[in-house]
């Protein structure tokens, strides 16, 4: 059990260091942290509208709005009418917030490599190997009665 403990310790700090890593390179573009969450949440869920937005956020729609309001004075946003029921107001990203995430995600994984580069390439290779049984585990469904077990051990 105390190698679990130990293991689960181990990740939570990796986490961290690879999120300090993406953010220093995060803080160098001219966008805030928050708009630019809401830029990646919206490019990975092209449906959001801000009520969806919203919840994703954990805000208020009225909060919500005034980033996006903010986003779109930047024109890194545009809200478009869905085609299907104009009622529905869609948030869309430009091209110049597609470039700017595009060269994010350039930044990120240069920054990403650096830190790779200096580790051996075995423990590359299984630190990938441990990464993809570890994303494979995380999407897997735990059956209900584990979930509840889990729960009443905690």
């Amino acid at each position: 059990m105390e190698r679990q403990a130990d293991l689960a310790s181990a990740i939570d700090a990796a986490a961290e260091t690879l999120i300090a890593v993406l953010d220093s390179v995060a803080s160098r573009h001219q966008v805030p942290p928050t708009q630019l969450r809401v830029l990646m949440l919206i490019n990975g869920r092209r449906e959001t509208n801000v009520n969806g937005l919203a919840e994703l956020l954990d805000v208020v729609p009225s909060s919500a709005s005034r980033l996006c309001d903010r986003l779109e004075a930047t024109g890194l946003l545009r809200r478009v009418a869905d085609p299907r029921d104009r009622r529905e107001v869609r948030l869309v990203l430009t091209s110049a917030a597609l470039t700017l995430l595009g060269e994010l995600a350039e930044r990120r994984q240069r920054a990403v490599q650096a830190v790779l580069d200096r580790m051996p390439p075995r423990m590359q290779h299984d630190l990938l190997l441990s990464l993809l049984a570890f994303g494979r585990a995380a999407t897997q469904t735990v059956p209900e009665q584990q979930v509840d077990q889990a729960v009443q051990t905690a």
